[in-house]
């Protein structure tokens, strides 16, 4: 992780970096999802150095009332953070002082008592499936160098066949996906939820042909793609890439990489895929999370039950 200034105390630094080994060992949430907690609670930290006229410790921490966390997020409000990064910002502080709590530190009962802001319900938007094609096709990549455009490619179609998140994909080691046998992958998703996901057979053709023009190594126990330079690829460079699709291509905004895994769901849906089986594919907790993510209306919910159920 990189290091940054924090502006609290040494007691209040270490344990804050002990909390964030255990998201990260123990509860195993994802590595973007540590980043983000990470920045959060730093940039509280910084709001607390100036309320508290100098760094925060854990006796600062401890004497936190609603109404200092109410002013945190006011400024970051002020600060142009929206609804969405408001929400994980508090989650994250909450998550902190519950595990001060837990060592009979502080007392989180403020944090808790604090609501959170009402969370917009836009999601992105689908592509159409002609679009969809279009953005993990080859022949559309805009990369000079023949190697990166056909990792982009591979990526891509990774995304939206078979669903999977971006951090997900990039985390695939070079073992994976290396013979025409391998249709299935076993993949970690959030919270440690294990799913196996099908590849098809266009997309093994595609990392086929990124193995093919690599020029790097790809060890079996390393990770599958990397950047220009051989190191990890980053997320930012894949999204960077789908920017420029989206302008060559006239694209709307909301076409994303993260769009290409809602048109995954969006796609098979449409096609009759049941919402069951489309949960199991995205590795969601609970099928009430499908239904939001896949833009289920009333009418196509009373549609499938009048179908399927004996008595309808």
């Amino acid at each position: 992780m990189q290091e940054f200034l924090i502006s609290a105390k040494p007691d209040l630094q270490a344990a804050r970096e002990a909390w964030l080994k255990m998201l990260a060992r123990e509860r195993r949430l994802s590595a973007l999802t540590v980043e983000a907690y990470e920045r959060d609670t730093r940039q509280f930290f910084q709001f607390l150095t100036g309320h508290c006229a100098g760094p925060p410790g854990i006796s600062d921490i401890s004497e936190l009332r609603p109404a200092d966390l109410r002013a945190f997020m006011a400024s970051r409000r002020s600060g142009g953070a929206g609804a969405r990064t408001l929400g994980r910002g508090l989650a994250a502080i909450r998550s902190f002082l519950r595990f001060l709590e837990r060592r009979g530190l502080v007392n989180a009962a403020g944090a808790a008592a604090l609501r959170a802001p009402r969370q917009p319900k836009s999601l992105p938007k689908p592509l159409t499936a002609s679009d969809a094609r279009r953005v993990v096709s080859s022949g559309e990549q805009l990369a000079e160098e023949p190697w990166i455009a056909a990792r982009n490619a591979a990526v891509l179609t990774l995304l939206y066949g078979s669903g999977l998140r971006i951090s997900e994909a990039l985390g695939l080691c070079g073992g994976e996906l290396s013979g025409e046998g391998d249709t299935v992958l076993r993949i970690t998703g959030k919270g440690g939820k294990t799913r196996l996901v099908p590849v098809l057979p266009i997309a093994l053709q595609a990392v086929a042909e990124y193995r093919r023009l690599c020029p790097y190594n790809l060890d079996p126990k390393a990770l599958l793609f990397r950047g220009a330079r051989g190191g990890p690829l980053n997320p930012a460079i894949v999204q960077r890439e789908m920017q420029k699709l989206r302008g060559a291509l006239n694209l709307p905004d909301t076409a994303t990489p993260h769009a290409l895994r809602h048109s995954f769901a969006t796609h098979l849906l449409g096609r009759g895929g049941d919402l069951r089986t489309i949960q199991e594919l995205l590795g969601h907790a609970s099928l009430s999370t499908t239904q939001v993510y896949t833009g289920v209306d009333t009418a196509r919910l009373l549609e499938v039950y009048e179908a399927a159920h004996p008595r309808a």
